[in-house]
């Protein structure tokens, strides 16, 4: 079999999968990530789901022409409602926002208890993602940024354990081990955050009424706190 090759972000979420495990790649479009998993023998199983009809057709087709349809089960549903509980030891949620993960994992609670590590590419809201993690009895163990096309990608990797809060609220939102390590591209993350929340800041301004609510104070202090720790880098 050919084995795909995997752009630049697929590629650093595959280098995370334990080998020997049983992936499930949830939201898996095209099957690229499972079938290089197995076709490379990283993985002698795994399960890729999608909720949409086209892209579950896709992937069924190109691990049929893979010759991997007894090892790679493609499924049609909703998130982690295609698994049973303990199905797959390792589940993989990329290219989605924290709040859709968040409602994935929530909606299933037994298959992500059976989960001995999640790998996690959140398109906005990692900060959620994270204070969901650490409530649910889950340790984030590694963090990275890369960029690809000019657009910058971060992901998570937590497995079962109890976690310890960061001594800063922002970190929530920044990153704890991104910040300890000074990832060489937190200061654009950072820069990117801050536009974003100036830009939310400055639009609620043109309203009394959003100026004296609680989350534009809040806001308020996040751009604070963020402009402190990019003064730092």
């Amino acid at each position: 079999m050919n084995i795909p090759i995997l752009s630049k972000r697929l590629q650093a979420l595959a280098e995370e999968v334990t080998a020997g495990s049983v992936p499930a790649d949830i939201g898996t479009d095209h099957a690229l990530l499972p079938l290089y998993l197995v076709g490379t023998g990283r993985c002698l199983r795994a399960i890729a789901g999608d909720v949409h009809k086209g892209p579950f057709e896709t992937a069924r087709e190109a691990v049929a022409e893979a010759g991997l349809a007894e090892a790679i089960s493609v499924r049609h549903g909703n998130g982690l409602a295609v698994l049973q509980p303990e199905e797959a030891d390792l589940l993989i949620l990329a290219g989605m926002g924290a709040v859709t993960m968040i409602q994935i994992f929530e909606a299933q609670p037994k298959v992500v208890a059976g989960a001995k590590r999640l790998i996690l590419q959140p398109m906005i809201g990692s900060g959620a993602l994270r204070r969901w993690l650490g409530d649910h009895n889950f340790i984030v163990i590694k963090e990275e940024l890369l960029e690809e096309e000019g657009r910058l990608y971060e992901f998570l990797v937590a497995e079962p354990g109890r976690s310890v809060k960061p001594e800063e609220d922002i970190l929530f939102d920044i990153g704890p081990l991104l910040w300890q390590n000074r990832h060489p591209l937190l200061a654009r993350l950072l820069d990117e955050r801050l536009e974003h929340a100036r830009s939310v800041a400055a639009e609620m301004t043109k309203s009394k009424a959003a100026v004296n609510t609680q989350r534009y104070q809040d806001l308020c202090g996040r751009i604070a706190a963020m402009e402190a720790k990019r003064k730092c880098l």
